[in-house]
């Protein structure tokens, strides 16, 4: 009888325990080690591909806490990566040339063998990574991203079709999407936005242009670093608003 309560209790913590396990799950997709946070199926979908861009990693754990969806948070504290030896910006392997030319910004010293066979690796490998990151047929991936004075907003009104700036004096906190139904939403809102459905200019592998071309459904919340408030704000009216 003793031994039978002890295995109804180590039962009782392990089904408790669970839903902490799946949250702290470690995937490797394309070579990078990413956190797996998935509580319960649903078509949402969010990414941190930078791991050097932490008020967005604090947020974004913060809100995956209970909530349906599934997350993906790479787990190095860099902004780079390294896959066969070279450094690359994860945010630039979605497509060969972006992929292509980062990897020889990154690592000038290398051959061309070294960087078409890690292209070639990358074609192969990636599509794990989309399988388990892209949103079904009509779901949503939300993407978090941070800036410093180098970059905002005034740097991707060129190459968008729609802007939308109820908040001039904070270019640095945004949100960027790829669907023209979500930005005639997102002009609703109190937050600066962008519309990028056929980004011009050249593909710089971003998964902002994957999404684009594919017609998948994708937001970007960027928010300077160490805004965290106004980060989780664009979140949580993001949360509310698109279906």
């Amino acid at each position: 009888m003793q031994s039978q309560s002890v295995s109804r209790r180590a039962w009782l913590a392990a089904a408790l325990a669970w839903p902490a396990l799946a949250a702290q799950r470690r995937r490797i997709l394309a070579g990078i080690e990413f956190q797996w946070i998935e509580h319960s199926p649903s078509p949402r979908r969010y990414l941190l591909i930078h791991g050097n861009e932490h008020t967005a990693r604090e947020v974004l754990q913060a809100h995956m806490q209970g909530r349906r969806g599934r997350a993906l948070l790479v787990t190095g504290q860099e902004r780079w990566v390294t896959v066969r030896g070279l450094r690359l910006d994860p945010n630039r392997m979605f497509s060969r040339e972006g992929a292509r030319r980062n990897l020889h910004l990154l690592n000038p010293a290398a051959g061309r063998a070294a960087v078409e066979g890690t292209l070639d690796w990358l074609d192969r490998e990636k599509k794990a990574l989309l399988a388990e990151l892209l949103p079904p047929r009509g779901g949503l991936i939300v993407s978090m991203h941070n800036n410093a004075s180098g970059y905002s907003l005034e740097s991707e009104v060129g190459i968008s079709e729609s802007v939308w700036l109820p908040s001039r004096g904070t270019p640095h906190d945004f949100i960027l999407a790829t669907s023209g139904a979500d930005f005639g939403i997102l002009e609703r809102s109190p937050f600066n936005a962008l519309l990028q459905e056929r980004p011009r200019g050249e593909d710089d592998g971003s998964l902002s242009r994957l999404c684009a071309a594919r017609g998948v459904r994708y937001v970007n919340i960027e928010a300077r670093i160490g805004h965290e408030a106004e980060q989780r704000a664009m979140l949580e009216w993001l949360e509310r608003h698109l279906p």
